[in-house]
């Protein structure tokens, strides 16, 4: 199992490289491309200072003929290094946006996968930080960095090749200038990728309280804490900034060190290089093109160890990204499938792919096992649950719903409502017991088919940006205009709709932000009424809504619940009361169980919570 994503950086940076490497191997024609392109760059590079010597030993000589023709070749190789470099640059452009499209891809899709309690655990902006920032240091990375490395590689071999021909005993100095520079930027290299896996930590959790501040602008206003949330922010950019001063201060070393050493360097070759000329030891030509080879030789490595630095910050945005991907999915051992079924006279169920608005379960790895249908009958069988280890929320619940009953559960906040509902989808495991749903474990049920049978309308409504149509339909995707008027007008919504600009194609702002709430919950009802599901859960579903058109929407319900098996969660004890049946729940157990008035004859919890207030706090 994946050990929890938590933003640090990887125990097993090969695993990290491996994984990024095979995001690479998928566009390798394109990156292999890259690679060709670049080392002709370099190797142009570097013919164009060996054509120094001649050049110069044929001025020296006086050969016109001879410094013409290398003069002409030199800016030939230099010309194809030009061309070449403008062809990597084109083509890595385009392989890095691929394997950029390709992680963010496996990324979302893998979050999809996920269940609900890895959502508890995470910010909302720390997730969205692995599709920005992450990303973004991974997309520098590629662009800058990929072709550069291989261009500077080469460029260092090459450059050391060619010293060695021309002179190799003043060779023998400046590979020890190497050994020295690369010593250091090994040294320095270590610390950096430590800060800068703090440093996208500490990013992360910066954007996770802006994302948090900014959302929550108007309940600051509201109590004044302007000072206070100023206060947390400087508090998290402080330790960015630290973390980023630490990466950076190491990083940043890097090229005044090579600079500096390749420097002295060429100072010492320099000096014994004129001693070798007046000695007849080597010739102008040689020397010129040498010392050129010298000076340049800092260049790549500078190079080198600039792309370094973003491919360590690349390395500490993959790892938060790879982490999230190596997440477990929600683990889904379910075989039976939600069918449309078709009925014959003499009552016997056949498969068909209409809606019929008739329900059937088929196990899918027995084709031929008979159908189970579709009724709503749901059952708790002493169940258990909590959210966190040793801290139960329910406590040997057990419960059923019969097929087209309206089952309303009322208690105070924390009495495990909600809870129960978010059992019936599966979105938690029970810890013990079992919930049945057709005389089916729900476990044994694929959770995509089970979730599909049921509608859920909850108490924090979220709208989508798009129309007010769009929004509707995405509780049936496929769904008509005229079967999003007809959802509409069951919610009561219609009405208001076709007062707004636009109708049904107004746009709607973020999270529903040119709504009331009200409004917003009406096209959150219509959209569980478009998708036409067998079992409906209401989740203080008319909590938003005034009294008056709450009452207006009841017969729409009515209907939409006609032959249904409904769960009500509700405060408003007046939404209850014509429910076939009342659970009281407290502290996480069923203490009481009737009709409205069974409840109220019994003169127990119901009773008290009746007479004392009609809505619970």
């Amino acid at each position: 199992m994946a050990k929890p994503y938590n933003g640090k950086r990887p125990n097993d940076l090969r695993a990290t490289l491996r994984t990024f490497l095979s995001y690479l191997g998928r566009h390798r024609a394109l990156l292999v491309g890259v690679g060709i392109l670049a080392a002709v760059s370099a190797l142009a590079n570097l013919l164009g200072t060996y054509m120094i010597k001649p050049v110069v030993n044929a001025a020296v000589a006086g050969g016109v003929s001879s410094l013409v023709h290398g003069v002409v070749l030199t800016a030939a190789i230099y010309a194809v290094g030009a061309l070449s470099a403008l062809g990597y640059t084109q083509i890595m452009v385009r392989a890095a946006q691929k394997v950029l499209y390709d992680i963010r891809r496996d990324l979302y899709g893998h979050l999809q996968t996920l269940p609900l309690d890895f959502f508890d655990r995470q910010h909302k902006g720390d997730l969205m930080s692995l599709f920005t920032n992450d990303v973004d240091t991974i997309s520098d990375a590629l662009n800058n960095s990929f072709a550069m490395l291989i261009q500077s590689f080469l460029q260092v071999v090459g450059t050391l090749t060619l010293l060695f021909v021309l002179n190799w005993q003043l060779s023998l100095l400046v590979a020890v200038g190497y050994l020295v520079m690369f010593g250091y930027i090994q040294f320095s290299s270590k610390r950096s990728k430590f800060y800068f896996g703090r440093q996208q930590k500490h990013l992360g959790a910066l954007d996770g309280y802006l994302e948090e501040m900014v959302a929550g602008q108007k309940v600051i206003k509201v109590f004044g804490h302007e000072p206070q949330n100023l206060e947390g922010f400087a508090r998290r950019n402080e330790a960015l900034r630290l973390a980023g001063t630490s990466a950076q201060s190491y990083a940043g070393t890097m090229i005044p060190a090579i600079v500096t050493i390749s420097y002295i360097n060429y100072a010492i070759i320099a000096v014994l290089g004129a001693f070798m000329v007046l000695h007849g030891k080597t010739d102008v030509g040689s020397l010129a093109s040498y010392l050129v080879f010298v000076r340049q030789s800092a260049m790549p490595i500078n190079q080198f160890t600039q792309q370094g630095n973003f491919l360590l910050a690349a390395l500490a945005g993959a790892e938060r990204i790879f982490a999230a991907m190596r997440q477990s999915p929600e683990v889904d051992t379910g075989t039976y499938e939600l069918v449309n079924v078709r009925q014959t006279a003499d009552g016997v169920l056949t498969v068909c792919e209409e809606s019929t608005g008739h329900w059937a379960w088929q196990d899918r790895t027995r084709p031929d096992a008979p159908l189970v249908p579709l009724r709503g009958d749901v059952r708790f069988e002493q169940v258990d649950f909590g959210y966190v280890p040793g801290q139960p929320i329910l406590k040997q619940i057990s419960l059923y719903a019969k097929p087209g009953q309206k089952i309303a559960f009322v208690g105070s906040t924390g009495a495990g409502k909600t809870t129960i509902t978010n059992l019936i989808n599966r979105f938690y495991e029970v810890s013990s017991g079992r919930i049945t749903y057709d005389g089916l474990d729900v476990r044994s049920i694929r959770k995509a088919d089970l979730r599909r049978s049921l509608g859920v309308v909850l108490q924090d409504t979220h709208l989508f940006a798009g129309t007010v149509a769009d929004n509707i339909r995405f509780g049936k995707l496929d769904a008509t205009q005229e079967q999003i008027e007809r959802a509409a007008k069951i919610a009561n919504a219609d009405s208001f709709i076709r007062r707004l600009p636009q109708g049904y194609e107004t746009m709607v702002d973020g999270d529903g932000a040119n709504l009331s709430q009200g409004q917003r919950q009406l096209l959150a009802i219509a959209r569980a009424a478009v998708a036409d599901p067998p079992v409906l859960i209401l989740d203080e579903a008319t909590s938003s809504i005034d009294t008056r058109t709450e009452a207006l929407i009841e017969k729409g319900m009515d209907r939409l619940m006609e032959g249904r098996t409904v769960f009500v969660i509700a405060h408003r004890l007046s939404t209850v009361r014509r429910s076939d049946a009342i659970l009281v729940l407290e502290h996480g157990e069923v203490v009481e169980r009737g009709s409205h008035e069974e409840l109220l004859a019994h003169k127990g919890e119901y009773y008290q919570l009746y007479h004392g207030m009609f809505e619970l706090s």
